[in-house]
Order: C-alpha cells, then sequence, then structure tokens
C-alpha cells in the first residue's frame, strides 16, 4: 500500500518531491484561499477590486465572499464600493490588517529562507534555471493543449 521511495524510478521520485514540496509551500501558506495568503497579497499590491483578487487566488467568488467577510468582521480590512461603477468592491488592508500581514509575510519568508537553506547560492541559481524550465515547457504544452479545444 505505501510506496517505497527507493523503488521509484527517477520521473517517479520527480513527481514525488513536486508533491511533497507542493504540500510544505501550501502549508507555509495556509492555502490559495486563507485569510493569511490574503493578507499577503494585499500588503503587495495595496488596494485591488474583489474581481482582481479572486481572479488571482484562482478561487470562486462565493469563496472569496466568504473569506472576506471574516476579514472584515475582523477589522482586518475594509470593502468599498466604486462610486462609479456600483458592481465593483474595492479592498484594502486597515491598520490592523497590515500589522497581520507585515507578520505573516515575516513568517512566510523565515519559512522560505529555511526550506532552501541547505542549498548553496549556486544551487538555488541552478535549481531556479531548471525549475524555470520545466515551468516554461508545462506552460507551453498547456497552451498548446488548449489550442486543440
Amino acid at each position: 500500500m505505501f510506496i517505497n521511495y527507493k523503488e521509484l524510478d527517477r520521473i517517479e521520485k520527480l513527481i514525488w518531491n513536486f508533491r511533497n514540496i507542493s504540500h510544505f509551500l501550501r502549508s507555509t501558506s495556509n492555502g490559495k484561499g486563507s485569510q493569511k495568503h490574503i493578507l499577503s497579497v494585499l500588503l503587495k499590491s495595496g488596494c485591488v477590486t474583489q474581481t482582481a483578487l479572486t481572479d488571482y487566488l484562482g478561487i470562486s467568488p462565493g469563496s472569496a465572499s466568504e473569506v472576506l467577510s471574516k476579514m472584515e468582521a475582523a477589522k482586518l480590512i475594509v470593502r468599498t464600493e466604486n462610486e462609479l461603477d456600483h458592481r465593483t468592491v474595492k479592498i484594502e488592508l486597515t491598520e490592523k490588517g497590515k500589522q497581520e500581514a507585515i507578520l505573516v509575510t515575516e513568517e512566510r519568508n523565515r519559512n522560505h529562507t529555511k526550506m532552501f537553506s541547505k542549498l548553496s547560492e549556486k544551487e538555488q541559481e541552478e535549481l531556479l534555471f531548471l525549475l524555470e524550465k520545466v515551468t516554461l515547457h508545462c506552460e507551453d504544452n498547456n497552451v498548446q493543449e488548449k489550442k486543440k479545444e
């Protein structure tokens, strides 16, 4: 039932490691639609529309609205209706939200730094080069697949 890593071939080991790293990254960012992730996104981007935030996070408008309502109740964000277009809602951090976002971002940065601490700068550069190469290939293949549809 359990997989023996030593018995996996090279590609299976690569996928296994990507999956483990993905789980680690997800746990340190607390999920793509979590309050902590939203705080860090808003800290970087400033005032954004709810639609833009939802699109960026890749979550449904309903999920975003639910999380944002909790954040608003906790006084972490303020949602303001656009005076020119009442369908558009702008979101920005409150002072309390900014302070929390700074703490969240610092914690995430510490975790990410720790994650790569076993690699030298040269090894990090090599890994970055290889990951960018794989990512570009995946994006190209994804574009090709969408063209077929």
